[in-house]
C-alpha cells in the first residue's frame, strides 16, 4: 500500500476508536467528540512501536481542512444568533461569559511568566482546560505564523492532559456553588419563571374584547401599542364575522381581537383595549385558515415583508416569525431569510397563493447548496490570509485558517442570502460536516501527539501540566460564579447554563439540564452566550500568542 493509503486507513481507525471511547459515559458525562484525540494517542503509541510510516503532507492537509470545515460550519450555525445575543436581553450573561474568558487568558499570562511554561505548551493547556478544540487549532495556526513550526506534538499532548478536568471542572463548580449557597432547585425554577417575562420567551396569544369607549371607530394603527411593532392582531371577530384586519381597519366596541406578542406587551394592550376573554379557538376561525410555512423561495429572500404585499393582495397576515428556534414578532420592515418559519392567517380560498409566493418547499430544507459553502470557505481562507500590520508587532496579524472562515461564516449567516445564493444549511447537514471536520482534525492531532504521550505523563511534565490546566479551568469559573450569585443574584439554573456555554461544552449542558428537567432555563443561557464565547475562544489564543511572543 502507498503511504497515503496507509495514512487514510490509520485515520479511519483513529476515528473508530476515538468515537467509541467518546460514547462511554460516567453518570451521564463522557468525553464526547474529545474521545477522538485519545483514540489518536492510543493508535499512535502502537504505530510508533511497529514503525508504521504516515505521509506528513497528507496529515497536514487533513488537519487544516478539518479545522476549516469545522469553524466554518460553527459560524453558519451560530451566525443568526450571534449579533442578537449582544443585545440588551443577553448583555448580563454575555458580560459574565466574557469575564470567564478574560480570567482564563489572564491565568495563561501569569503561568507563562511565573512558571515559565513554553508558549506552545501553555496554549495547548489553555485549549484543553476550556474544552475548546477550535482554540487548539487557532493556537497552532498563529504559532506557525510566528515561526514555531514544530508545535503540534507538544500542544496536542498538553491539550489532552488538561481536557478531562476541563469537563469535570465545570460540573464541580456547579456542585460547589449549589452546596455553598444551599440552593433549592424548585425555588430557583419558580423564580426563573417569574423573571422570564422580562427576558426572551415564546410568544403568547390572547383574545381581548374592545370595551374602551375612546377606541370606538379608531383605525387599528391609531390604537396605542400597535405602532410599537411588538404585537400583531391576526384576527378580528365582529358579531359572527371573522376577518383578518389591516392597519386601516376601524375598531368598534364589542369587537374581539386576537393578539400575538410577548407577555408583558400583551398585558399593556389588555389595559388599553379592554378585557381578556376566553373563547373557543373554533369560534375565531370562520372561513380563515392558519398555516406554518417555511421561506424557501429565492425570489423573496432578503426582502421586507411589506414589499411582498401579501396582505394587500391576499388578505393574509403574518402573526409570528421563527428564526433559528426563536419566536419573533414580525413587522412590515422584517427581512426574510431562507429557513424562516412564518405563522400566517388568511381566508381559505386565497391563503394557498400566499404560501406559493413564500415557498414552503420542504425538500429544499433537506438540500445543501454547495456553491455557497465553497464560496464561504474560499472567502474565509482568503480573509484569514490577509496580513494586518500594526506598529510595534514583529509579525503581521492574520485571522488565519481558524479565524477567517469563522468571521466570514458569521457575517454570511447574518446576511442570510445574496440573490439566489442562501447561506442557510440544514441542521443535519451542518452537524454532519461539523463532525467530519472535527474528527479529521482531532485524529491528526492525536496521531502527532501520541508518540511521546505516555512518557510525558510518567517521566516528563505531564502531571505539572495537568495542575496548570486545573487552575485555568477552575479559577475563572468559580470566580465568575461567585460574582454572578453574590452581586448579580443570577438564577442558579441560568448560572449553570452560563458555565456550560462559557466552555462550549455540550456534556456540561446535559448535566445542567438534568438538574431541573423541562425548565429550559439552562439551555436558554447556554444558547445566549455560546455564539460570542465560541468566537472569543478561537480568537483568544491568537491574541495571547502574539502578546506573549511580542511583549513577554
Amino acid at each position: 500500500m502507498s503511504d497515503i493509503a496507509v495514512t487514510i486507513s490509520i485515520l479511519a481507525l483513529v476515528a473508530v476508536v476515538g468515537l467509541w471511547i467518546g460514547h462511554f459515559k460516567i453518570r451521564g458525562v463522557g468525553l464526547g467528540i474529545g474521545g477522538v484525540l485519545f483514540g489518536g494517542i492510543i493508535v499512535a503509541h502502537f504505530t510508533n512501536q511497529y514503525g508504521v510510516h504516515l505521509d506528513a503532507h497528507t496529515l497536514h492537509f487533513i488537519q487544516e481542512f478539518g479545522l476549516i470545515l469545522f469553524v466554518y460550519t460553527i459560524g453558519i450555525q451560530v451566525g443568526p444568533g450571534f449579533f442578537a445575543s449582544l443585545r440588551e436581553s443577553g448583555l448580563k450573561l454575555n458580560g459574565l461569559a466574557v469575564l470567564i474568558v478574560l480570567l482564563g487568558s489572564a491565568s495563561v499570562i501569569v503561568l507563562y511568566k511565573v512558571a515559565e511554561v513554553p508558549l506552545d505548551v501553555i496554549l495547548g493547556i489553555y485549549s484543553g482546560a476550556v474544552t475548546n478544540t477550535p482554540s487548539l487549532g487557532a493556537g497552532q495556526q498563529i504559532l506557525s505564523e510566528l515561526g514555531m513550526t514544530q508545535t503540534t506534538g507538544h500542544m496536542g499532548m498538553a491539550y489532552a492532559v488538561a481536557y478531562p478536568f476541563g469537563i469535570c471542572g465545570i460540573l464541580l463548580t456547579m456542585w460547589t456553588i449549589r452546596l455553598f449557597f444551599k440552593i433549592k432547585i424548585d425555588e430557583e425554577a419558580v423564580r426563573s419563571q417569574k423573571e422570564s417575562g422580562q427576558d426572551k420567551e415564546s410568544l403568547r396569544s390572547i383574545n381581548v374584547r374592545v370595551t374602551n369607549p375612546n377606541l370606538n371607530g379608531l383605525p387599528l394603527i391609531d390604537i396605542p401599542g400597535f405602532d410599537s411593532k411588538e404585537v400583531v392582531c391576526s384576527r378580528l371577530k365582529r358579531e359572527e364575522n371573522v376577518s383578518v384586519p389591516n392597519a386601516d381597519t376601524e375598531i368598534f366596541l364589542d369587537d374581539l381581537l386576537h393578539l400575538v406578542g410577548e407577555s408583558h406587551t400583551l398585558r399593556k394592550m389588555r389595559l388599553i383595549i379592554g378585557e381578556e376573554v376566553d373563547v373557543p379557538r373554533s369560534t375565531l376561525t370562520g372561513d380563515l385558515r392558519s398555516e406554518r410555512i417555511v421561506v424557501t423561495n429565492e425570489k423573496v429572500l432578503g426582502k421586507k415583508i411589506k414589499s411582498l404585499g401579501i396582505h394587500q393582495k391576499y388578505g393574509v397576515v403574518i402573526s409570528r416569525l421563527n428564526r433559528a428556534g426563536v419566536d419573533l414578532v414580525p413587522s412590515a420592515d422584517s427581512t426574510l431569510q431562507f429557513g424562516d418559519v412564518l405563522h400566517i392567517v388568511g381566508r381559505s380560498d386565497v391563503i394557498d397563493n400566499a404560501i406559493a409566493l413564500i415557498g414552503n418547499a420542504q425538500q429544499k430544507l433537506q438540500q445543501v447548496q454547495m456553491l455557497p459553502v465553497f464560496i464561504g470557505i474560499g472567502l474565509g481562507v482568503l480573509i484569514g490570509s490577509i496580513p494586518f500590520y500594526i506598529p510595534g508587532f514583529p509579525v503581521a496579524l492574520k485571522l488565519g485558517l481558524a479565524g477567517g472562515p469563522l468571521v466570514v461564516a458569521l457575517i454570511l449567516a447574518r446576511i442570510g442570502s445574496i440573490g439566489k445564493l442562501y447561506w442557510f444549511m440544514p441542521p443535519s447537514a451542518n452537524l454532519a460536516l461539523r463532525e467530519i471536520g472535527i474528527v479529521l482534525f482531532l485524529s491528526v492531532v492525536g496521531l502527532k501527539s501520541g508518540g511521546n504521550f505516555v512518557d510525558t505523563i510518567v517521566n516528563g511534565s505531564g502531571l505539572e501540566w495537568m495542575c496548570y490546566g486545573i487552575l485555568i479551568t477552575f479559577i475563572p469559573l468559580m470566580t465568575t460564579a461567585l460574582i454572578a450569585r453574590l452581586y448579580l443574584k443570577l438564577n442558579y439554573l441560568s448560572l449553570c447554563g452560563l458555565l456550560a456555554g462559557s466552555m462550549t461544552d455540550p456534556p456540561a449542558l446535559a448535566f445542567a439540564n438534568a438538574i431541573k428537567e423541562d425548565s429550559g432555563v439552562a439551555a436558554l443561557s447556554y444558547a445566549t452566550v455560546y455564539p460570542l464565547v465560541m468566537f472569543l475562544r478561537i480568537i483568544s489564543p491568537q491574541l495571547l500568542a502574539i502578546l506573549l511572543w511580542t511583549f513577554l
